[in-house]
């Protein structure tokens, strides 16, 4: 296992359509430990390979933050089948470090995924662990929670986005 850089707005692949997993190896499992650990790490409550600059549909969350390792869940190949509700609450995302607000999110979802294994699963969820899973399986296709904010909220996103990158272009000629 092994803590990985996470990757910061406006890094592409925190843009990707993520391609399906297909083998489910050892450096999948490699993947999916790193993933966990530095998800614990961060400290945070999911995180989607791709901001791990890996391009596959892997997310992992854990509410507990690594307290209760029984609560980590390990998504491969997620689909939403079924989601119910809407409520309003702030997001926060740590490949968008100091930016949060308030986001849109299904009250309840059923996701039906693989694990480790390459065993079909489904689970419900509901309040912060529907809020998370829906998250995390947003970076699978591309998505960033800013992008599901509209009007004032998001000209304010867009300003704040603009400053997160010419910030990693002064790190990055630094």
């Amino acid at each position: 296992m092994a803590i990985r850089a996470i990757r910061i707005y406006p890094d592409p692949v925190l843009r990707v359509q993520c391609r399906a997993v297909t083998e489910l190896d050892e450096s999948l499992r490699k993947l999916v430990a790193d993933l966990v650990e530095t998800m614990h790490a961060a400290p945070g409550i999911g995180l989607a390979a791709p901001q791990v600059g890996v391009d596959l549909r892997v997310a992992v969350v854990d509410l507990s933050v690594g307290e209760d390792p029984g609560q980590a869940y390990v998504f491969i190949n997620p689909e939403i089948v079924q989601r119910q509700g809407q409520e309003t609450d702030v997001e926060g995302c740590l490949s968008l470090p100091g930016i949060t607000d308030k986001v849109e999110r299904p009250t309840f979802i059923r996701v039906k995924a693989l694990d480790l294994q390459g065993n079909p699963f489904e689970v419900e969820a509901d309040d912060w662990l529907a809020r998370a899973i829906c998250h995390e399986l947003d970076h699978l296709d591309g998505v960033l929670f800013v992008d599901h904010l509209r009007g004032l909220r998001r000209e304010r996103s867009r300003r704040q986005l603009k400053k997160l990158a010419a910030e990693q272009e002064q790190e990055v000629l630094a």
